[in-house]
């Protein structure tokens, strides 16, 4: 009801509009926006507007040139909002620096390399293991054929473990409180999650303690871990200062958990619409690695990144001003049906698709392989125990432009 009311109400409709997200990602809208407009002028009640890019071919053309499409935080960064203006979070904070993903190469391409050995084959062959055991005990948690919800049963806490690990954080650490964190970092227009300044400045609080005291601890002793290597990192011969190091922590709690949370949480719910893939599936695990291509694509966990026009140029037939901010929206490009056949069927025998679910170009997701990998343990353990997936309810949907995520998942687990 909501989404066709703002469709029918709407001229040009609002892609920025958090409320269109609210029941569904509104695929046909975007899917028309490709034929008749694909570099769509997008107006702003409180901004000067952007460019949504939504075909599969101008998104690779923008993201391959960082030079003319900046990610800068001095240009905006990477959301619709300014990060300049209102901070990383979009709360206003002023104590948190720049992560790197508002950070344009040279210097990007030097925080890539650095962490790098964070999540190397080798590093990740070790993890693997952990993340079997842990998914092991996460579902021997599970009672067969009765109500639960998934998120906080698997796709909330499976990842935030992995993530706890590769910070190697104390096994005291409960999950939960990265949840939180995580969830008021991206929930900029959700109540849920913003309640009033004041939660968000509890939350920053006790997030700005424990960093502040992570950061301390990495500086004396260092090793091995991801919050090591961005305590210590050396940009330009110089030591990362704390705010910068708040940030990319930030941007590591957020990629590293919401990516894999709602991949994980869409497919199931794809699974259970959809049981027949699931059998095909459960008959050959051999289809996994081409499999969670399939449901990234189909999940498109994050929607949109944003850049800004450094220079006057053209994409597509449109003129794009020094300036602008274009939107490149992988949700839309991930259901191109120029680049893919059938774009809005979930079909787990796609194999080896290059969807945009990650990213592209300079800015693809650095854990891109570890979120792979807790997709292929999951689905693998539970294809053991579970024969389908009966849906309960309607899941709760982020009031969100940014992130497809829900809240709950409420299903049972047909034993077999």
């Amino acid at each position: 009801m909501v989404l066709a009311t703002l469709t029918r109400s709407l001229a040009r409709p609002d892609l920025k509009n958090p409320d269109l997200y609210v029941e569904e990602v509104p695929h046909d809208l975007f899917a028309q926006l490709r034929r008749t407009d694909p570099v769509y002028w997008n107006e702003e009640s409180d901004g000067p507007g952007f460019w949504a890019v939504l075909r599969y071919a101008d998104i690779v053309e923008v993201s391959r040139q960082p030079k003319l499409f900046s990610s800068a935080h001095a240009n905006g960064g990477h959301r619709i909002f300014n990060e300049n203006e209102v901070g990383l979070t979009g709360a206003g904070e002023s104590s948190i620096g720049i992560p790197f993903i508002s950070v344009d190469p040279p210097v990007h391409t030097q925080y890539r390399k650095m962490m790098m050995p964070a999540v190397s084959p080798g590093r990740l062959a070790g993890i693997e293991e952990r993340i079997v055991e842990r998914c092991r005990v996460l579902l021997d948690a599970i009672p067969l054929d009765q109500p639960v919800d998934m998120v906080q049963a698997l796709s909330a806490p499976l990842p935030l473990m992995t993530l706890c690990e590769l910070f190697d954080l104390p096994p005291q650490i409960d999950w939960h409180l990265l949840y939180d964190w995580t969830n008021a970092f991206v929930g900029e227009d959700d109540p849920d999650f913003r309640q009033s300044p004041e939660q968000m400045a509890q939350v920053l609080g006790s997030f700005f303690t424990m960093m502040g005291e992570l950061f301390e601890s990495r500086r004396q002793t260092p090793g091995q871990d991801l919050a090591s290597l961005l305590a210590n990192a050396q940009i330009d011969g110089q030591p990362t200062p704390f705010r910068d190091f708040l940030g990319n922590m930030i941007l590591a709690l957020v990629g590293a958990n919401e990516t894999t949370r709602n991949s994980l949480s869409h497919t199931i719910v794809n699974f259970a619409r959809h049981p027949d893939q699931w059998q095909i599936l459960r008959s050959n695990l051999d289809l996994l690695p081409g499999a969670v291509r399939e449901m990234v694509r189909h999940a498109s966990p994050v929607m949109h990144m944003r850049r800004t026009a450094t220079e006057d140029t053209v994409l597509g037939d449109r003129r794009i001003a020094k300036g602008d901010k274009v939107v490149m929206w992988y949700t839309s490009a991930n259901r191109d049906e120029t680049v893919f056949e059938r774009p809005n069927d979930f079909d787990i025998t796609r194999g080896n698709i290059q969807h945009l679910g990650f990213g592209s170009g300079q800015h693809v997701c650095v854990g891109s392989r570890l979120a792979e990998m807790q997709l292929r343990v999951a689905f693998r353990l539970l294809a053991e125990r579970v024969k389908g997936f009966e849906l309960l309810f309607t899941p709760r949907r982020f009031r969100s432009n940014f992130i497809n995520g829900l809240k709950n998942l409420d299903v049972k687990l047909q034993a077999g």
